[in-house]
């Protein structure tokens, strides 16, 4: 059945006839009538009957319904890239980053693919779940482990950039008495995280008075006074009220990593999406 025929026989079955079908197309009456008859002598059985209420789809022809309307997707898919703004890109692109990523680091990327393609629409799943993009959880996934999943390209994007980070109170009480403060963690249960056994390193006599998966949830206890804790610098810079405390050392870093599955390599908004990452990211960022 050639893209035509498909055209023609959806428009029958929507409209139930073969007037109105041949009014939206724009075609003739008789046309739609050659063809429609030439379908079912194709296929050797009849696509319609008749009813007092017009035209209604056969068994025969409701069994290819849905096969029809998929090869109109297509059709209509394919048309609007060969005819369509080359330059206008559309679509969701699904989008898997730590919260604290995609609110400090990713937004002004975000901003960016508005503005230079903005009927493409992101959408964020902030988590410390790592997806899977082989089921296709997200289009494009930024972490700070190398992907492990087959046929996945990747590549490291930028080195991130830790600090120590408290109020002005609890920065004081560091000085004064290391002991005094509590240590806000991350939950390393599942990973293992080097900031984790830094900090601890360095204040072996302090207590760990709150764990969690959520970096900004650290930040927000932290600026509540409840004790200090190791934050990649774009959050704990960007979080009012809190402090670095430089004099104590530096974290380690971290690399970040961001991949696709290579089934996703010619999407368009994708490749969109990388590029801008890569202008604003794609370096060393402290």
């Amino acid at each position: 059945m050639e893209w035509s025929d498909v055209r023609i026989f959806l428009a029958v079955a929507r409209a139930g006839s073969l007037g109105e079908a041949a009014r939206r197309l724009d075609v003739s009456h008789p046309t739609v009538g050659r063809r429609i008859k030439a379908l079912e002598e194709e296929a050797e059985q009849p696509l319609f009957r008749r009813t007092k209420d017009g035209l209604v789809l056969t068994d025969a022809g409701d069994r290819v319904l849905s096969l029809a309307e998929s090869t109109e997707n297509s059709a209509l898919s394919m048309e609007r890239r060969l005819t369509g703004n080359h330059e206008r890109l559309e679509g969701i692109l699904r989008v898997s980053s730590a919260d604290w990523f995609a609110a400090f680091v990713l937004a002004p990327v975000f901003v960016e693919m508005g503005r230079l393609h903005p009927a493409v629409v992101p959408e964020v799943i902030a988590s410390y779940r790592l997806l899977d993009l082989t089921r296709r959880e997200a289009d494009l996934a930024f972490r700070i482990v190398p992907f492990s999943e087959p046929d996945i390209v990747q590549r490291r994007l930028m080195t991130m950039h830790y600090g120590l980070y408290g109020t002005a109170d609890t920065v004081a009480a560091a000085r004064g008495d290391p002991a005094s403060v509590g240590l806000i963690l991350m939950n390393s249960a599942q990973s293992h995280f080097p900031d984790v056994a830094w900090l601890i390193e360095r204040f072996p006599d302090s207590s760990r008075v709150f764990t969690s998966t959520s970096r900004s949830v650290q930040a927000q206890m932290c600026l509540r006074g409840r004790g200090i804790a190791v934050l990649p610098r774009p959050l704990g810079d960007g979080t009012a009220g809190l402090q670095r405390i430089e004099a104590l050392g530096t974290p380690p870093t971290r690399d970040i990593w961001v991949g696709y599955h290579q089934d996703l390599r010619h999407m368009d908004r994708l490749r969109a999406m990388l590029d801008v990452t890569e202008k604003m990211l794609g370096r060393d960022r402290k």
